[in-house]
């Protein structure tokens, strides 16, 4: 079947063959992407002899395969208990933060895998894999950026012989000669994840594609990527500090509110189970602005220690920074303690700081900021015993939160033996009394 390329606007659909960097139809500037046209598959309409017979779904069968085990149990949590048969995993992050040793290791434990780098030679790959104490021999390497290369090498291999999973290391790097743009470009990038998407599907051969990210944090390429495919991870995280967050914003075959944590090592990165010791400084005795919040990372409760310091200024504009929480949220914790709890903090310096590096983007830690920045203005320290849980309201009530009782039973666990939170006190003003006027 003989392909060609041509221009197709993303606004209206107007196609093209030569190419311009201005629709001649709608106007719109740069919305032209170059696109495959199969010559044999163009008849369509009321005059096409092509005739397709709807099945329905209660005749298909059920898929009789298990899940597959990546045997790295933060992984499979977050893809909802391990790989589909003929999934496509996107894996997103930036530079350096582990993507490449992740699936390496994943190749690694697997019976067989197939590992394709095109950014990378294969003697850099075999460097990871000897520090990662991988098994080589049951990984096959490809220096490939050929697509189609690519996916004539795996159905090369016998149906027996072919890999448990293949891997392409990057997205970006990959392209197809039936395009003339360069790799990276948006009509190679999308060309080349659905041929892999349609191998994964026609072969049942799961298929991990790592993808670079913007500056903002985003798939970089375009918005179709985290459509095709069916499952979207990213890694979080400080390069400086060792742990790292795998979230799913996607996932056609199990939640999305999982969260995996990774511990990076000089063997790679290791699964943390008990996650909440990470998050908890070492400190001895009771020291003032330092409360202990619970959060949810997916259906897991994990606590975390904020800590806060308030310091007195001469600056027209006080300072408010803040790492791991929301700058403007705690903007607006610090109005609520000024109006409702009658606290002059506006001639302070406020500083607050969620201890691991973890980010905090839920309402549940409101309580913790706000006792911490208390905590640190009246200098008196809270019971090491005691974990925050609430959302404070701009009327200054504190109010409940959802999974609370998870929460609760996890802090107790941990050796927390009490809870403040809207059980013990109906507003935060009652709380600031109870705690440090009393």
């Amino acid at each position: 079947m003989r392909s060609r390329s041509q221009y197709v606007c993303q606004q209206c659909g107007y196609s093209q063959v030569g190419w311009a960097g201005k629709c001649p139809n709608c106007g719109a500037w740069g919305s032209l992407v170059e696109t495959v046209t199969e010559q044999e598959k163009r008849s369509s309409g009321r005059g096409s002899k092509l005739k397709l017979k709807p099945v329905a779904l209660s005749s298909v069968p059920k898929n009789k395969k298990p899940r597959i085990s990546t045997k790295i149990s933060e992984l499979d949590r977050a893809l909802g208990g391990g790989i589909v048969p003929g999934q496509v995993v996107l894996l997103a992050g930036e530079p350096g933060i582990g993507k490449s040793t992740l699936l390496l290791q994943v190749a690694s434990n697997q019976s067989k895998s197939f590992y394709v780098s095109g950014e990378e030679s294969l003697t850099q790959v075999k460097l990871r894999a000897d520090r990662l104490k991988s098994n080589l021999k049951k990984i096959f390497f490809l220096e490939e950026t050929n697509v189609d290369a690519i996916i004539d090498s795996v159905i090369g291999f016998s149906a027996s012989a072919r890999p448990d999973v293949l891997i392409v290391d990057s997205i970006q790097t990959m392209e197809t000669s039936d395009l003339s743009g360069m790799a990276g470009s948006v009509g190679q990038v999308r060309e080349c994840a659905s041929r892999l998407v349609r191998f994964a599907k026609k072969y049942n051969i799961p298929v991990f594609l790592v993808g670079h990210v913007t500056k903002q944090g985003t798939v970089a390429g375009p918005a179709v990527l985290a459509h095709i495919v069916d499952t979207v991870c990213s890694f979080e995280g400080d390069k400086d500090l060792a742990i790292r967050l795998l979230r799913t914003s996607k996932n056609r075959f199990g939640p999305t509110d999982e969260v995996g944590i990774f511990s990076m090592e000089n063997h790679g990165l290791l699964p943390i189970d008990d996650s909440s010791k990470l998050f908890l400084s070492d400190t001895k005795s009771g020291v003032p602005g330092s409360v202990v919040v619970s959060v949810m990372e997916g259906t897991r409760s994990i606590l975390a220690e904020i800590q806060c310091l308030i310091v007195p200024t001469k600056l027209a504009f006080p300072r408010r920074i803040a790492q791991g929480i929301d700058s403007k949220r705690l903007e607006v914790i610090l109005a609520v303690l000024v109006r409702r709890s009658g606290l002059p903090i506006y001639n302070f310096d406020v500083f607050v700081n969620v201890v691991g590096g973890i980010s905090i983007k839920e309402p549940s830690a409101d309580l913790g900021v706000a006792l911490a920045i208390a905590s640190s203005y009246f200098d008196k320290a809270l019971p090491k015993t005691a974990v925050a849980l609430g959302e404070v309201g701009l009327l200054g009530e504190i109010r409940s939160v959802l999974s609370e009782e998870k929460r609760v039973k996890e802090a107790k666990r941990l050796g927390f033996t009490k809870v403040m939170s809207r059980k013990e006190f109906k507003s935060i003003n009652e709380a600031i009394k109870s705690l440090f006027k009393a």
